[in-house]
């Protein structure tokens, strides 16, 4: 599928990203969509410096956060084809990883995968805190304190490897670490040299001095719990003041643009001319190798650096998110249709895998709005969300969105309610909610009107102010 009309794709980004920048106070944004080889729409929205007044362009430098593990994933199948792994080696052959499952050895695979049983261990939050100014006390300064930490994890193991997804940001760190010692070299001078180089992602790094030299580089933003968004520091050091330790940056260190990102998303269609794997390699990392949470459009799974919608408006998806906190990024492509997308922005918030399902419905000839279940129960939040005034407005309630849900809160001068909306169905098309307490549900129910919408909780019914 090579898109020869593009006119939705364009029309959808440049009114969604723009509206959902203001929603969460994003800065600035980057977006490019490829076919095949080609980008075929590219765009900076806003500023890469608020500040300074720069604008964000496709060239803009993002800390691209967990988006890293896929290159993490291509570096072990690269060193499996040349023949100095193994997927069914274990693991502590080549590290010092001493925990075990009592149903079987922890191999390579399950690192890749995330069904080593090893729940997260709160390693990159440790770090990001750490880099934005919040020293919590845990000692992660290197390769001894890493091992010290995981390996202390005993009691926290599931039994058996291979049946369970735990998203794991110290398998990732492994990975790299088995990368660093059989290529005996920094872990992120592998990638340099074996993917960012042959795929000519010129200006991707790890290197942190390398990202402060470059002009056209985000400043980071810090979405805060009040709402206001504030500049902050890039949270990851310069790895090449500690190469020994190049390894921990392969959890989502990498720093990169839209437009480098797509050679790399290019590199992984199966009809790609400049593919650095196999297909065999290619098609192992792009299926499902443990079950993880159903989503809209059904089954979902991990493969190797890459997450897996089986279905996904007819065709298989292949996404993966990441964040730093103050970066965020996603990367996501069909590889039976050859089209891809890349979302990156200086800051958190923003609904970069609705966005990037958008395109790609858009891209398949159909109505974003319409066939993107995210974008449809946005718009029908949105439109709930406001102020409420009962008779005459003796009694006022607002009902506001959050971290995906919908709130309601009620006060006057002696109480105060906040409580979350449960929606009866899961795309809130029926606007019938619920609240839950102490085991009993009580019935919430919003119901338009020509003015917008009348809201009935309790013994209340409330009109939404204009």
């Amino acid at each position: 599928m090579k898109p020869t009309d593009t006119s939705k794709v364009i029309h959808f980004i440049e009114n969604y990203v723009p509206d959902a920048m203001h929603e969460t106070k994003t800065p600035g944004c980057s977006v490019a969509v490829i076919s095949g080889a080609d980008i075929v729409y590219e765009g900076g929205f806003g500023w890469r410096n608020l500040e300074l007044s720069l604008p964000a362009t496709p060239d803009t430098l993002y800390g691209i956060g967990s988006c890293t593990k896929a290159f993490v994933a291509t570096a072990i199948l690269l060193l499996s084809e040349r023949g100095k792994l193994s997927l069914d080696d274990p693991v502590d052959r080549y590290i010092p990883f001493r925990l075990r499952a009592s149903k079987g050895p922890i191999l390579i695979r399950h690192l890749l995968s995330h069904s080593s049983g090893l729940p997260a261990l709160s390693t990159s939050e440790i770090l990001i805190r750490k880099g934005l100014g919040v020293n919590e006390g845990f000692p992660l300064a290197d390769s001894g304190d890493f091992y010290r930490w995981v390996n202390g994890a005993q009691e926290e193991m599931t039994p058996g490897p291979g049946e369970r997804f735990f998203y794991s940001n110290e398998s990732y760190r492994m990975l790299g670490h088995i990368v660093q010692s059989l290529a005996d070299m920094p872990f992120h001078e592998f990638i340099a040299e074996n993917i960012l180089g042959p795929l000519g992602m010129a200006r991707s790094s790890f290197v942190r001095s390398r990202y402060e030299s470059d002009a056209d580089r985000i400043q980071p933003y810090l979405a805060k719990t009040d709402g206001s968004v504030v500049p902050a520091p890039f949270p990851y050091p310069d790895v090449a003041l500690n190469p020994a330790s190049s390894f921990m940056f392969a959890a989502g260190g990498l720093v990169s643009s839209v437009r480098d990102m797509a050679k790399f998303v290019a590199a992984n269609l199966p009809a790609s001319t400049t593919r650095l794997l196999t297909p065999a390699s290619l098609e192992s990392m792009q299926e499902s190798h443990i079950a993880g949470p159903a989503s809209h459009y059904g089954e979902n799974g991990y493969g190797y650096g890459w997450f897996i919608t089986k279905d996904f408006l007819g065709t298989r998806m292949v996404a993966h998110g990441g964040s730093i906190d103050v970066s965020t990024a996603y990367t996501a492509f069909l590889p039976q249709k050859g089209v891809g997308a890349v979302i990156l922005a200086n800051t958190s918030g923003m609904p970069h895998a609705a966005i990037a399902e958008g395109i790609f419905a858009a891209l398949l000839g159909l109505d974003p709005l319409k066939t993107i279940p995210p974008l449809g129960i946005k718009k029908r939040m949105n439109a709930l969300s406001g102020t409420y005034k009962a008779y005459r407005g003796a009694n006022t309630a607002r009902v506001f969105p959050k971290a995906g849900l919908l709130y309601l809160e009620q006060k006057d001068v002696f109480q105060e309610s906040i409580v979350p909306l449960i929606p009866e169905d899961d795309a809130v098309a029926s606007y019938r909610f619920y609240i839950f307490t102490e085991g009993e549900r009580q019935p919430v129910e919003f119901q338009p009107t020509p003015d917008g919408f009348d809201l009935y909780v309790e013994r209340n019914r409330y009109h939404k102010a204009r």
